[in-house]
């Protein structure tokens, strides 16, 4: 059923309910309710979408319905401050803004428990203290043994690890995504940030081809581990091992460089 908006155009001869924000150049507080409510009601898959993929990365006690609540107050304080004038496309603003307020929900909640954040601690310094003596990474065998931690601790704790890493890496795309969709009031953020992206891609075109591929099918393709191993034609296990090879690999690369991490 077509919705009538403010301009005499209904939504059916629309491609997306929101060019009329693009197109007629009004702001999003001067639509009728019916416009205003299509809108938000187009933008919740995306918001669905947006979260699921985020949560396929984090713990399992992170409710993924958290994650849909702080994109969708993402989505109103993006469409209140979004400005056609300025040439931008809505989704551009929008998703940005919703992903940021998904990753400031992460921030605020601090989704690592008191005896996640000591086990991943742990891991680290025992992982970079093997390294120092034996110029290798240990196995995840290895690191039970030094740990004194199950298996399932030590899994535990390096995918809280490599989470940790992504999520941080996402903030610095997202942050630098954000300020280069609109003037910023502190022009030097933009290049700070640019900076950064830049320095990661740098550190990733120095892993190994076969670490560049999984981490681009994981996160840029954004299949799963069991998917990545099938298309390399290996384990799971093989994946996993890679995977974590090449997040170690740019966290401490480019902790060395920025400490950001």
């Amino acid at each position: 059923m077509a919705i009538s908006n403010s301009f005499g155009k209904n939504s059916s001869s629309r491609n997306n309910p929101w060019e009329v924000l693009e197109q007629n150049g009004v702001a999003f507080d001067q639509l009728s309710a019916a416009d205003k409510n299509e809108i938000v009601r187009a933008y919740g898959q995306k918001i669905r979408i947006t979260a699921a993929r985020l949560k396929h990365k984090l713990p399992a006690h992170v409710d993924v319905n958290d994650l849909i609540s702080a994109g969708s107050l993402g989505l109103i304080e993006a469409l209140g401050n979004f400005d056609p004038t300025q040439g931008i496309k809505l989704e551009t603003f929008a998703d940005n803004r919703i992903k940021g307020a998904m990753l400031d929900e992460l921030r605020r909640m601090d989704w690592f428990s008191r005896g996640l954040r000591k086990k991943v601690k742990k891991l680290e310094q025992s992982m970079r203290e093997f390294e120092q003596n034996t110029g290798h990474s240990p196995s995840h065998s290895e690191l039970k043994e030094i740990t004194g931690y199950s298996r399932e601790e030590v899994e535990e704790g390096l995918l809280a690890l490599q989470n940790q890493i992504c999520l941080s890496l996402e903030a610095i795309q997202e942050n630098f995504s954000a300020t280069g969709t609109q003037d910023s009031d502190e022009p030097q953020l933009s290049v700070v940030f640019h900076d950064l992206v830049d320095k990661v891609a740098a550190i990733i075109e120095k892993l190994s081809n076969k670490e560049q591929l999984v981490l681009s099918l994981y996160y840029t393709e954004e299949l799963t581990m069991k998917e990545v191993a099938q298309v390399l034609d290996v384990t799971e296990g093989r994946v996993s091992q890679l995977h974590s090879q090449a997040i170690k690999k740019v966290k401490d690369n480019f902790a060395q460089e920025h400490d950001v991490f």
